[in-house]
């Protein structure tokens, strides 16, 4: 029952005090948005007033708004890139933070092919866990009983590197997992989870996944929610399921565990979980080996009260398949981070995916917005002159690039992320997540950009020469029909010498050619989180892009300004690519990866 209507909160009613204390501090921080945003930044330039970043612009221990702006520019990753690779390198003085750089967090590769190394500070992993602390105070508005039995979560860790200096470079939720914050938890009966910490924290995603897979089934009564980060994380759990259920279901009929696992710390920890139970196995066995999976989440988990997973962004394109095999479960998403940092939550979890929107919470960092114009050309230089936007002065209905300062030395930094604003709570904006900056295909944690598209085709375009072949138009969209995704190339070829033309055999290598010229995480995603399945090349009918353009133009585009499209997604565009598809490739190998890093 609700506490005392003394702790109750604006947003509704708290289960217990905790919750409302919760939902407290969400009001305070969000009604003094302005204040807090004022605050912080003076915090951050006060306690690193004397780094070589800030002195470098001559702010002069100066702490206040307009001062910062005045003098502190606006940079991209590849401005911040050789201070970054200094600190890499082993300098531990003052460069950007005047705390220690305690690792770095990986984010999503840059044009050299390598993964950004954003640095963090020890102290920001409690301000994330402080964030992650609100999300079930909120969840348990709109879901009740969530405390009367658990989350299916499959959740993984990455492989770690460590920089020339020493220190740790790995993924901001390998960061977490890792942590004494996840490890040593407090029990909260709103938050139990099936997945042991073993199998979470081991490396091997196979056996990772089949150990959180057995603990759910085992549990299958006890299971309210079903999540993974991203949505393709949870439809690939689903395809897991699918491949492996005949050994899972051995596993339960016996009590005893595969010889598949390995790992010492998971065959310790199961022992305390698995018994035999031949009633269990016999009803996954009848559930899974039906070829119709429609509803086979609330088939196998028919407790389940909602999907927790990121939907929103280049996760969307798995809304109707996620959909199909819950039997049309809500999906929350619950909240918008990144690895330069946390930035907010979504109030309103149970609504429909295509109006999330997610509060900035102000204490996270110094936000900052930098207005854009969706039909703005990029590369135009009367876009440059664009003034920034404080966090409380941004318009409803606007989209703006997001800009942080951070206290771990990020300074006016471009995320890369396009918002567009759908309201206020309180002082504090809401967001709606538009899309990745330049971002033209997406399956998994990879963002592939037009430049790189580009350069991978030239690439394996080179394969072609010596058959007096060329590639005359391409386009491209990420199939996520497939489980997993991949991306899906196709091709219009130009072939001189009819008695010369390429083999199949060729084409599947241009395949390989074209994934070994893209980056880090799109190649880690395909061999080592098995994420991303074979790209595949589909080579189309001469004259096809011809017909493109004529559609394109029957619908209004200029015949003057008209370029094929790099990326498509229009259901008659694709249906037209398909129907003049005469050859289809795929990647017969996995391109070359490797967990250390080039420098």
């Amino acid at each position: 029952m609700a506490v005392d209507s003394i702790l109750s909160s604006p947003l509704g009613p708290p289960v217990c005090e905790k919750d409302a204390k919760a939902l407290q501090f969400i009001e305070e921080m969000t009604r003094n948005a302005d204040e807090v945003q004022e605050q912080v930044l003076s915090e951050i330039l006060s306690r690193n007033a004397k780094t070589e970043y800030l002195q470098r612009f001559h702010l002069d221990g100066a702490t206040d708004r307009q001062t910062f702006k005045s003098k502190i520019p606006m940079v991209t990753y590849e401005d911040l890139q050789p201070d970054i690779q200094r600190i890499a390198n082993g300098d531990v003085s003052p460069i950007m933070s005047s705390h220690p750089i305690s690792e770095f967090l990986t984010s999503s590769g840059t044009s050299a092919g390598e993964r950004k190394l954003m640095p963090t500070i020890k102290e920001e992993l409690d301000r994330r866990q402080q964030l992650y602390s609100l999300l079930m105070p909120v969840m348990n508005l709109y879901v009740p009983g969530l405390d009367k039995g658990k989350g299916l979560y499959f959740l993984f860790v990455k492989s770690e590197t460590k920089t020339p200096g020493g220190l740790l470079a790995r993924p901001v939720l390998t960061s977490y997992y890792n942590s004494d914050h996840f490890k040593n938890r407090p029990y909260d009966p709103y938050n139990i989870m099936t997945s042991p910490t073993e199998a979470i924290l081991c490396v091997d995603s196979f056996q990772s996944m089949y150990s959180q897979m057995l603990c759910g089934l085992y549990e299958r009564h006890q299971v309210l929610r079903l999540g993974a980060v991203f949505a393709s994380g949870l439809l690939r759990a689903i395809r897991f399921l699918q491949l492996n259920w005949p050994e899972l279901a051995n596993d339960i009929r016996t009590g005893r565990l595969s010889e598949k696992i390995t790992n010492p710390e998971i065959r310790t920890c199961m022992t305390r979980i698995l018994r035999p139970d031949p009633e269990l196995a016999e009803f996954i066995s009848k559930e899974c080996c039906e070829q119709n999976w429609e509803g086979i989440v609330t088939k196998i988990w028919p407790n389940t009260k909602y999907l927790d997973v990121i939907v929103t962004g280049a996760m969307a394109q798995y809304i109707p398949t996620l959909k199909y095999y819950s039997g049309g479960l809500p999906m929350a998403c619950t909240m918008y981070a990144s690895s330069e940092c946390y930035f907010g939550l979504n109030l309103n979890p149970m609504c429909k995916p295509s109006q999330v929107s997610y509060t900035i919470m102000p204490n996270m960092a110094y936000f900052e917005f930098l207005p854009h114009d969706p039909n703005s050309n990029p590369n135009s230089s009367r876009d440059l002159p664009r003034k920034l936007v404080d966090l409380v002065d941004v318009q409803v209905g606007k989209e703006y690039e997001l800009v942080i300062t951070t206290y771990a030395g990020l300074n006016r930094y471009r995320v890369g992320d396009i918002l567009r604003v759908t309201g206020f709570h309180n002082s504090a904006p809401q967001f709606h997540f538009v899309r990745r900056k330049n971002a033209l295909l997406s399956i998994d944690s990879d963002k592939t950009d037009e430049a790189e598209l580009q350069t991978a085709v030239e690439n394996a375009s080179n394969l072609l020469k010596e058959f007096n072949t060329s590639v005359v138009e391409y386009t491209s969209y990420a199939d996520t029909k497939t489980i997993p995704g991949h991306y899906v190339i196709y091709w219009e070829l130009l072939v001189k010498d009819s008695a010369n033309t390429p083999s199949h055999e060729v084409l599947n290598k241009c395949c390989l050619a074209m994934e070994e010229c893209l980056n880090s995480v799109y190649r880690q995603c395909r061999v080592a989180d098995n994420s991303v399945g074979p790209l595949e090349i589909r080579v189309v009918k001469n004259g096809t892009f011809e017909e493109l353009m004529d559609y394109a133009i029957s619908r209004g585009a200029s015949i003057n300004q008209y370029k094929a499209p790099r990326c498509v997604s229009f259901t008659p565009i694709m249906e037209l690519l398909d129907s003049r598809v005469v050859s289809s490739h795929f990647s017969q190998s996995l391109p070359h990866w490797t967990p250390e890093r080039r420098r």
